[in-house]
């Protein structure tokens, strides 16, 4: 199996790219490059089993239609509590979901600087679309939307300061940390740039969660969250350890 993690920015500059093959008893980092164009990452998922994109996949769906009510000038706010109508807004399904389950929010594509990536990725879901790939927002497909933060909460790493300048040694303590965790994770030449860039370090969390995706030890949603991840996305979410990625059974 070959998994590919991308962690998307909003242009080539700061986006990652991640290749792991998956051998008999190990995990080896194939590729791990920096400043990735949309071409590229299509490129390379041709080749890939399964791709884990860090991004928004969608936008929340009151969002979507108040955006839409707005342009003809009929905004109805729909309960006394603003917050609330507010949150709706901002928030997909899958991010209260990952919420609840990891005490983690993630930020908002309708009201945060991700929505920058999410444009962009807007447009690379259709790229990959015009390339034959099937795109299914709830992760049926070979595209699933990863969320590293989260995936290293699942697995019992630090999840939080360790992006951002001044934390060179927190991030050179969490790659020490996966490692650890999974001594059967080869990084062998990318080590180095896997330390440097915490953008790197994602996008290889990124074609991890992948990997959790495509063997079913990811979260995936129910017949009745799946009406609205469709079109929102849906974050999958670990269910189990890190050894569980490469101690499956192949068949």
């Amino acid at each position: 199996m070959l998994t590919l993690g991308v962690d998307l920015a909003a242009a080539d500059k700061r986006t990652a790219m991640a290749t792991i093959e998956w051998l008999s008893g190990r995990a080896v980092v194939r590729d791990l490059v920096l400043d990735v164009s949309d071409a590229r990452i299509v490129k390379a998922g041709q080749d890939a089993d399964k791709i884990g994109l860090d991004c928004p996949l969608g936008w929340p769906e009151s969002f979507v239609a108040l955006v839409t009510a707005h342009q003809s000038g009929h905004v109805t706010v729909t309960d006394d509590d603003g917050a609330q109508w507010r949150r709706r807004l901002a928030y997909r399904l899958t991010d209260e979901v990952v919420r609840e389950e990891t005490g983690i929010i993630p930020l908002s594509v309708a009201a945060d600087r991700i929505a920058h990536a999410a444009f962009r990725c807007a447009g690379l879901l259709a790229m990959f679309a015009a390339a034959g790939q099937d795109i299914d927002r709830c992760g049926g497909g070979r595209i699933v939307e990863v969320y590293p933060a989260a995936a290293l909460c699942r697995w019992g790493l630090t999840y939080r300061g360790y992006k951002g300048r001044g934390q060179k040694d927190q991030h050179a303590d969490l790659v020490t940390a996966l490692c650890g965790a999974a001594p059967w994770l080869e990084l062998g030449a990318f080590e180095a740039l896997c330390r440097r860039s915490h953008d790197a370090f994602d996008s290889v969390i990124a074609a991890l969660s992948a990997r959790a995706a495509a063997i079913g030890m990811a979260t995936q949603p129910d017949d009745e969250q799946r009406m609205v991840a469709r079109t929102e996305g849906w974050i999958a979410l670990p269910t189990g350890p890190l050894s569980g990625l490469i101690d499956v059974i192949e068949a």
